[in-house]
């Protein structure tokens, strides 16, 4: 998947979609790149994900792609079509597919790649803001599955387990992703015990915060390490002011 640079349908794009295509688009090959270094016995390893074979990541990735281009297709033509039938059927599916040829997961991971992209490139400029639904049945605009994929192919490119780092990503993405993050947590705060952090990268200007700062948690580290902390990627790179780094709260 050669897009680095963009294509010449990304002009019907808003202008921050346009951003997070080009965040993709590096982030596929980041992930393709990840994936070309290992061999056919190395799908079999474990991955950096508790009770998944990196052959579960990658039949994740992929059908990732497809799940998502069923939203494309949904905002296209105004045919609801869901990203998946039912939880237990993506768990369901996960498990299927990772039991092909390895060159199959090979090809799964490239081809619904390209045909999300081309779903994305064909999209009319209208259609960007028409609203489609979520896995988690959230009621969303079909732009926002551009950052979603983003967040899969640069996170799932660590999660094989191969030397992909969080310090690999580019800049606008690992802010990005923070901020994406601790949203989350203030969205969820309301329903769910989720305790206030302050995080405090060492190589940005300004903290951020989910919650009340009085009395939270406040954690440093580079940009890169937080990002990974919040995402449930380990502590490697980050300290507590008063006490050990507690879990992250759960994200998604």
């Amino acid at each position: 998947m050669v897009h680095t640079d963009g294509t010449a349908g990304d002009d019907k794009a808003p202008d921050p979609v346009q951003e997070n295509l080009r965040l993709v688009r590096q982030g596929q090959d980041y992930f393709s790149g990840k994936l070309g270094e290992l061999s056919d016995a190395d799908f079999d390893a474990d991955s950096a994900l508790d009770g998944w074979s990196r052959r579960d990541v990658v039949a994740h990735v992929g059908l990732n792609a497809r799940a998502l281009g069923n939203l494309t297709r949904w905002a296209a033509t105004g045919v609801e079509t869901l990203m998946y039938n039912s939880p237990t059927r993506r768990n369901e599916d996960i498990t299927r597919y990772a039991k092909l040829p390895v060159e199959e997961l090979r090809t799964l991971s490239t081809d619904a790649a390209a045909e999300l992209d081309a779903g994305w490139r064909d999209l009319e400029p209208d259609a960007w803001s028409h609203e489609v639904r979520s896995a988690q049945g959230r009621q969303i605009p079909v732009s926002l599955t551009v950052w979603m994929r983003a967040r899969e192919v640069w996170i799932h490119a660590v999660d094989l387990g191969n030397g992909a780092q969080f310090s690999d990503f580019p800049a606008e993405f690992v802010d990005r992703l923070l901020t994406d993050v601790l949203g989350e947590w203030d969205r969820r705060r309301g329903s769910e015990p989720v305790p206030s952090v302050v995080l405090r990268p060492i190589d940005r200007d300004a903290r951020i915060t989910s919650g009340d700062p009085a009395g939270a948690d406040t954690l440093s580290g580079s940009a890169a390490d937080l990002a990974a902390w919040a995402t449930g990627r380990g502590a490697a790179g980050v300290t507590a002011d008063s006490a050990e780094v507690p879990p992250a709260p759960r994200w998604l």
